[in-house]
């Protein structure tokens, strides 16, 4: 993954995501199964705006769709999606330096299906304190 010193491509981390959403239990696996899973290396401009992120760097991952728990029975949803950036989460673990890159990608991709599972940051923040 690492070899010669280069740094995992988007395939790579894209794989890893995808390994740690097949060891989901269920029924998060089912519910998790329609997320389009994407890895690219930087978040666009237009992103950053919206979400009033001035440091790209700052956004590894992000959930876009519509949460499980506010979806309406009576209007279709289009398919939720869940991109991580690569350059941000290698710029975090470099930073690090206290954790394993695959385990920071799963880390990433638990929190962002934690958003389509309906679940704020907040909420997240009680039961997992990554950062102590």
């Amino acid at each position: 993954m690492m070899a010669d010193g280069i740094a995992p491509t988007e395939s790579v981390l894209l794989a890893w995501a995808e390994e740690t959403r097949s060891h989901f239990p269920e029924p998060f696996q089912s519910l998790a199964a329609e997320v389009l899973l994407s890895v690219t290396d930087w978040p666009d401009d237009e992103m950053l705006d919206d979400m009033e992120i001035e440091n790209a760097y700052d956004l590894t991952g992000v959930y876009e769709g519509v949460a499980l728990t506010e979806r309406s029975v009576d209007q279709p949803e289009s398919p939720s999606r869940i991109t991580l950036f690569r350059r941000p989460i290698l710029d975090e673990w470099a930073a690090r330096g206290d954790v394993a890159l695959r385990d920071l990608v799963a880390h990433v991709t638990v929190h962002e299906f934690a958003h389509h599972f309906g679940w704020s940051d907040a909420d997240i923040a009680r039961i997992d304190r990554w950062w102590e």
